[in-house]
This record gives C-alpha cells, sequence and structure tokens, in this order.
C-alpha cells in the first residue's frame, strides 16, 4: 500500500520529467542534432524510483534542475511532490527560487506565488500564506487565492475579515455563502457575550444580522434564547427557542435544561415539560431525557419520575438513560439492593462515557460538548445534536 501511495505521488513528477525529456530533446535537435543525452541525474533518478529509493530518486532529479536551471515545469513538479510529502521548507525553497527567478514571465511568476502561499498554509505560516495569496489581487489565481484568504481568516478567528471574504465570494464568484455568513455572525454574537464591555445588545445586532443571513439554521435561535435567558427575558428565551423547535426541532436537545428553567421562570412548567416531551418522543436525546426526568422529580417526585424514565427507556433504549436511570432509583433503595444498583451503575459508567461523545460525521473528531465548527478538520455543521450512541442506534 506504501509503494502505490509513493506511486501516485509521483505521478505530476512524471509528468514533469515527460515534458523535459521531450524539450531536451527538441532543443539538442534544434542544435543541429549533436547532443550528447540527457543528464546522468536523469537516469539515476528514474533507477532509483524503480529501486523503491524515493528520497534518492528527488535529490537526483534535483541535480537535474542543478544543471537545466531553464526546466520550470520539473521545479513545480518537484515542489508540489515536496509539500505532498510534507517537506514544506523544501517545498517553500523551490517555490520561492522560482518567485524570485530574474526573468520569469509573469504568467508563471504569478504560478509560483500561489504554489509558495499553499506551502506556507501546509507549514502553518499563516502569515506569511495571506502575504502570498494578497499579491495575487486581480490575477488569474485571485480566486482560489480568495478561497485560501477566507480559509485563513477563519482558522485565526478574524470574523470582520471572514464575513468581508464571504461576501466577496457572493458578489463576485456568485458562490452562496450565507450560512458561513451566519456561522461567522454567530461567533461574534458569542464573542460579544463573553464581553463584558460588549454585552447582550452587541450580540442582539449580531444574531439579527445572522438570522438575515440564513433564517432557517438554528444556530441563531439558539444563541438568541441563551442571550436572551441570561439577561433576564425568560420569555424572549422561550420564542427564540421556539423557532428552533419548530425549524430543526433536534437541536432543541442542546437547551433542554435552559428550555425548563425558562419556563419556570415565567410561571408556564407545565408548558415547558409537556413541550419538551413531544419532542423528545420524535427525537430522542439523552440531554432531553436528563433534562425532563429532573424536571418530573421536581415537579412529581421521585418515584413518579423514575416511572417515568423507564417507560421512556422501554420506548427508546440507551445505556446512557440507563445510567441515569440508576442513579435516580440508587438514593430510593437501601442495604444489598442499593449496592447492587451502583454497583451497575459504576460498571456502565465507562461504557457510558465512550457513548457520550458528539461526532463529527466528516473526519470522525469526539468531543465531549457539542460544535457548530469542527475543531479537527474546521468544516462547519458538521455535527449532529446527538451522542455517539444515538447515531450508532440510529
Amino acid at each position: 500500500m506504501e509503494l502505490e501511495i509513493w506511486w501516485l505521488l509521483t505521478l505530476p513528477l512524471f509528468f514533469g520529467l515527460g515534458w523535459f525529456a521531450a524539450r531536451f530533446d527538441s532543443r539538442e535537435a534544434g542544435r543541429g542534432g549533436r547532443r550528447s543525452g540527457l543528464p546522468d541525474a536523469y537516469f539515476r533518478g528514474l533507477n532509483f524510483l524503480l529501486n523503491e529509493q524515493p528520497d534518492k530518486a528527488i535529490d537526483a532529479f534535483i541535480d537535474v534542475v542543478r544543471i537545466e536551471p531553464e526546466t520550470i515545469e520539473l521545479h513545480f513538479a518537484l515542489g508540489n511532490l515536496f509539500r505532498r510529502r510534507g517537506e514544506t521548507d523544501r517545498a517553500i525553497r523551490v517555490h520561492q527560487n522560482l518567485a524570485e527567478r530574474p526573468g520569469l514571465d509573469a504568467a508563471e511568476r504569478e504560478h509560483a506565488l500561489y504554489e509558495l502561499g499553499q506551502d506556507f498554509l501546509k507549514a502553518g505560516l499563516l502569515d506569511r500564506a495571506e502575504d502570498a495569496f494578497n499579491r495575487l489581487e486581480g490575477g488569474r489565481y485571485a480566486a482560489a487565492a480568495l478561497h485560501h484568504r477566507l480559509e485563513i481568516a477563519q482558522m485565526v478567528r478574524d470574523w470582520p475579515q471572514a464575513i468581508e471574504l464571504a461576501q466577496r465570494l457572493e458578489r463576485d464568484l456568485d458562490e452562496n455563502r450565507s450560512r458561513e455568513i451566519a456561522h461567522f455572525r454567530c461567533e461574534l454574537a458569542q464573542r460579544a457575550l463573553a464581553d463584558p464591555d460588549a454585552g447582550y445588545e452587541q450580540a442582539r445586532r449580531e444574531l439579527e444580522q445572522a438570522v438575515r443571513a440564513d433564517p432557517q439554521h438554528p444556530r441563531a435561535w439558539v444563541l438568541a434564547g441563551e442571550a436572551a435567558l441570561a439577561d433576564g427575558d425568560a420569555d424572549a428565551a422561550i420564542d427564540a427557542w421556539r423557532r428552533v423547535a419548530a425549524q430543526s426541532p433536534a437541536h432543541l436537545s442542546l437547551v433542554a435544561e435552559g428550555w425548563l428553567r425558562a419556563h419556570e421562570i415565567a410561571g408556564r412548567r407545565d408548558e415547558g415539560i409537556d413541550t419538551l416531551e413531544a419532542v423528545q418522543r420524535e427525537h430522542p436525546s439523552i440531554d432531553g431525557f436528563a433534562a425532563l426526568a429532573n424536571a418530573r422529580a421536581a415537579r412529581d417526585g421521585a418515584d413518579e419520575a423514575r416511572n417515568w424514565a423507564e417507560q421512556a427507556l422501554q420506548a427508546a433504549p440507551s445505556l446512557l438513560g440507563l445510567e441515569k436511570l440508576l442513579a435516580m432509583r440508587a438514593p430510593q433503595v437501601e442495604g444489598r439492593e442499593r449496592a447492587e444498583v451502583e454497583l451497575a451503575q459504576r460498571l456502565i459508567r465507562a461504557q457510558a462515557l465512550r457513548l457520550s461523545r458528539y461526532v463529527c460525521r466528516n473526519c470522525g473528531f469526539k468531543a465531549r460538548q457539542f460544535y457548530w465548527h469542527c475543531p479537527g478538520c474546521n468544516q462547519w455543521d458538521t455535527y449532529a445534536p446527538k451522542r455517539s450512541e444515538e447515531l450508532e442506534r440510529g
């Protein structure tokens, strides 16, 4: 398998070598047919490749580049191969030398600068990558550079810059970036909520912009409810979360406890429990289950809450739910029976913790908390609002 991957990586190099060989032959033929043959380093490199010695092969081809410095395509092939292999320092040197070479035509210099920007990005040198991509403004790589600049803005969490770049992609390239812009606005709202000097009003303005960008996405409404509840406006929180229940009911589990607390504050406890239970029946969630179990225990008492939990688990079996049920049952029994319940709870706890992660469906990154933006692959909306156990049960 390693050999197959290596040969795939060398395809661009072989294209460059083929071009170089044809160019060398035609050039020598143009000199009256006198030619001493291809450089020895060319054949050494091929021999190393055939003998599965890729590092020595690359060194030999570098010698070809030294002997024939005008082989621009071979430089590009080597630089790209270095980058794919993770040798970003060598890729940077190759492409930087090309970009700075005197006499290089404008198109090739622009190509070298674009490849250099990708090298810097792969190496994590984000400032230098952004500078390289900025210099491509107005050229044939401008669109691709703009996409990379947006990628960098998200990596460094420069949300105002990300909004500006996404809007440019919409305006100049007719791309639909409304969902991403809504996320960027939500990120600014969260930042405002965490800043005592900014506060609720600034967050509310950003969330209004997020809703305008994508009124169907649940995130802005989730945040709007959290912000309103933190500001002491329970009714506004309920109104915002009702949008979530209507548009994307599975996401209501993310704010299940807040939903019930807001209804409690507003004097509408039964309404909150009933509505959440209706959502729970259609979209079972351990978070909704736990919040309802606690709310029912506070309203109806421990016995009634346990009976409800048992019925809910029969309808939607869950190891995570069973651990919660055992935790509810333990204080209600004594002696040997209590010891058995606590032992069972301890035995399933490790497995329950493993099953309680949120999972990115794009890269598989697992996390204890829910993310709108995966920290593993930097993609948006790749986490379902369900734990891994619920996803496996499907």
